[in-house]
């Protein structure tokens, strides 16, 4: 259990805040700062609640620190153990052929643990550990044997769980990844992933609320903790990691404009749920700058004024470490992805709504665009696609006018004329 303290100093005529604690050789420690309050009568009751922020500061970052060390000596711990696995046998230069495939994926994903976003990392690790695990432990195969009809069989076990298509296609790409990385350091003669027959990918159709639903939907959540983060999902079209994510710093009230850059996403480490807020967006063309309606502002101003208020009346119990986010909880603390798609689905129930996901906002927000006309680039740059073929593939198929255009021009060029029947 941390012991860190911290007292008050006169030094120079300001107090000082002084925090004792004991660094990784247990040896005590004491670390100076300047509150900057001027030691006069009146002033030390102040001067402590300073202190006091200090102590809970260095806190948070001495825990952190203290795990990304040992985060980093496991992993230098498991690589160790992957040479090792993986060392020369005898003078044929023969790898360890006893070593299973489930085996192999277990040292492959923490070896490219260092490369891989933390989400990837996660998602990639929980499904290593859950269906890979339960075939390959059940029908073991080694590394040096492995075939394609082995991974065929794999997926006709995850098609009869009752998989969909496109969660068979990411356990694909996760095998076809980590042989590859095997093939590559000649651990097999080829990759087997790649001559495996992969089920056809299931076209998702959205679900999208209406004008009228969009309305309805902003009235009945008016008073609703998740109304601010309902309001700018639907306006931006933003994703669910997106809108959590939102800064302060983000917004500029003088130019009517706010970028899309920061996220604050979920993940499963180790069986525990860890919120991961990153200064960065899914990819590059996540990050835009979108412009500020004064519908939008309105809103803005009225969050910031809440969030003061509440820290007004909650005082020391209003959580200030995520006060530059600007989608909180009335006690200062982030709003967890998990409570989003969670309530959200609670808030539609209650109110008589249609059912759609969260997500589905998203697409809303895009269908609203394509019905006024709004060009399929204009609205890729709105939503932060990747590229054009995506926000195409996805929302053509509502372009209802276009293809009017289209059966006018063909008309006309045809001048195909209706005859009475004699």
């Amino acid at each position: 259990m941390l012991n860190i303290t911290v007292s008050l100093h006169e030094k120079n005529n300001i107090y000082q805040a002084v925090i004792n604690y004991k660094d990784e050789n247990n040896k005590r420690k004491q670390k100076w700062i300047s509150t900057k309050i001027k030691a006069v009568k009146g002033n030390k009751r102040k001067a402590l609640q300073k202190a006091e922020e200090f102590r809970k500061q260095f806190e948070d970052l001495f825990l952190m620190e203290k795990q990304i060390n040992k985060e980093n000596e496991e992993q230098t711990r498991k690589n160790l153990q992957f040479r090792e696995k993986l060392k020369y046998l005898d003078h044929e230069n023969k790898y360890n052929e006893n070593i299973t495939y489930y085996e192999y994926a277990q040292l492959w994903i923490e070896k490219m643990k260092p490369t891989l976003e933390p989400t990837t990392y996660a998602v990639h690790t929980q499904m290593i550990n859950y269906r890979i695990k339960q075939y390959f432990t059940e029908n073991p195969i080694k590394l040096l044997e492995i075939e394609p009809r082995h991974i065929q069989n794999f997926y006709e076990f995850l098609l009869e769980k009752n998989l969909k298509p496109n969660t068979v296609l990411r356990y694909h790409a996760i095998i076809r990844k980590s042989l590859e990385y095997a093939f590559q350091q000649d651990l097999i003669v080829n990759n087997p992933a790649d001559k495996v027959r992969t089920p056809k990918k299931n076209l998702f159709v959205g679900q999208f609320y209406s004008e009228d639903e969009f309305n309805i939907l902003f009235e009945k959540s008016k008073n609703d903790p998740l109304h601010l983060v309902i309001l700018l999902t639907a306006f931006y079209g933003l994703r669910r990691s997106e809108v959590l994510g939102l800064k302060w710093s983000a917004v500029d009230f003088n130019a009517k404009t706010i970028t899309i850059k920061h996220t604050v996403v979920e993940v499963k480490m180790n069986g525990k749920t860890q919120v991961l807020a990153k200064d960065k967006t899914k990819t590059n063309s996540s990050r835009r700058i979108l412009p500020l309606t004064e519908e939008v502002i309105q809103a803005l101003n009225n969050e910031r004024a809440m969030q003061k208020a509440n820290q007004k009346r909650l005082k020391n119990m209003y959580i200030t470490k995520y006060k530059e986010y600007i989608c909180l909880q009335p006690n200062g603390a982030l709003i967890k992805p998990d409570y989003v798609t969670r309530h959200f689905a609670e808030l539609l129930k209650d109110s008589g709504l249609r059912h759609i996901r969260f997500h589905d906002l998203r697409h809303s927000c895009a269908s609203l665009l394509v019905s006024r006309n709004v060009p399929m680039k204009a609205i890729q740059e709105w939503l932060g696609h990747a590229s054009f073929s995506t926000t195409a593939n996805i929302y053509a198929h509502l372009d209802i006018n276009t293809k009017i255009l289209s059966a006018q021009a063909i008309s006309s060029a045809l001048n195909i004329k209706n005859e009475k029947m004699q």
